[in-house]
């Protein structure tokens, strides 16, 4: 009987250690930050927004703002995910031998981002993307290193990437392009497997998406392309402009979002620089960040 007693009371105890070890882990668990990422289909972007906002999917024919979208969408996260940090933006597209273009490399020194390469084959088709978006998934996903991921894309190929984090505990939401001719432009079988579902209208993307021939005008006109630190000036002109207006209340809410803009106040930004220019900075990333650091600079002078 005494053994019983024992060998009761031995249960006992290690019951409650259990369940005190048990506590402090989800304790710590708790205190941890939800984490996720942003996986971008560059081939699916260009394809959907290009036929949107210009009526064409043909790359040549129209400049995209990588920079401005990027950051679009890294605050349009911020929104959904209020309690998340983001790790980082992966933007996934296709080179010959896998050799970053000129424009890509700009991307790819973007600060959070993490550009990816398939190879691009005689038709100018990508290859192997859909694998390095499912690698990356995976991988992130198995290491706790992402709670939830947001994906933009819409290739049934893309499925085995969402079940794949999925079975590894983190939520995959589905970001997608309008349709122009209204219908879909995603694959059905990969909005059935995904989380949660969200569609982007020609309104979010008219800020990031010009034909060439409208820099051509600029051209034409005999502005010449102005240096970078002509442009930086202007943007701390326009910040000295933009702080008088709205005062330092608005200062200190934007001030934590650094060294992203919102897209509202990015958008304000891009157009009056370019009044004030008489140029156009459309697909022009070298010129975009210069405006964006001579805004952030005088503001943060002033702060």
């Amino acid at each position: 009987m005494n053994d019983e007693i024992d060998i009761s009371a031995q249960i006992s105890v290690q019951l409650e250690r259990a369940n005190g070890l048990l506590e402090r882990v989800l304790a710590e668990v708790a205190k941890t930050p939800s984490t996720h990422a942003i996986f971008v289909d560059a081939g699916y972007v260009y394809a959907a927004a290009g036929r949107l906002a210009v009526g064409t999917e043909d790359r040549r024919a129209f400049d995209l703002d990588a920079e401005g979208l990027i950051e679009a969408f890294i605050d349009k996260a911020r929104t959904i995910f209020a309690d998340s940090r983001l790790l980082r933006v992966y933007w996934y597209d296709g080179a010959r031998r896998r050799i970053h273009t000129v424009e890509q490399q700009s991307i790819a020194e973007l600060p959070d981002v993490k550009v990816r390469l398939g190879n691009l084959n005689a038709n100018n088709q990508q290859k192997g993307v859909d694998s390095l978006i499912r690698t990356d998934l995976e991988s992130l996903a198995r290491h706790r290193a992402i709670s939830d991921a947001a994906l933009i894309g819409g290739d049934e190929d893309l499925v085995s990437a969402v079940e794949a984090a999925q079975g590894y505990g983190a939520r995959v939401h589905l970001w997608g392009i309008e349709a122009s001719e209204g219908g879909r432009n995603q694959a059905e079988p990969l909005l059935w497997e995904v989380d949660s579902q969200r569609t982007f209208d020609l309104d979010f993307f008219k800020p990031y998406v010009s034909r060439r021939a409208a820099t051509a005008t600029y051209e034409a006109a005999g502005t010449p392309r102005p240096s970078r630190e002509d442009v930086r000036f202007v943007g701390a002109q326009i910040a000295a402009k933009w702080l008088a207006e709205r005062g330092r209340a608005a200062l200190v809410d934007l001030l934590p979002g650094h060294p992203y803009l919102p897209g509202s106040v990015d958008q304000e930004l891009l157009v009056e620089a370019e009044k004030l220019l008489a140029y156009s900075l459309r697909g022009q990333s070298d010129l975009r960040r210069a405006l964006r650091d001579g805004f952030w600079e005088n503001l943060q002078t002033r702060y």
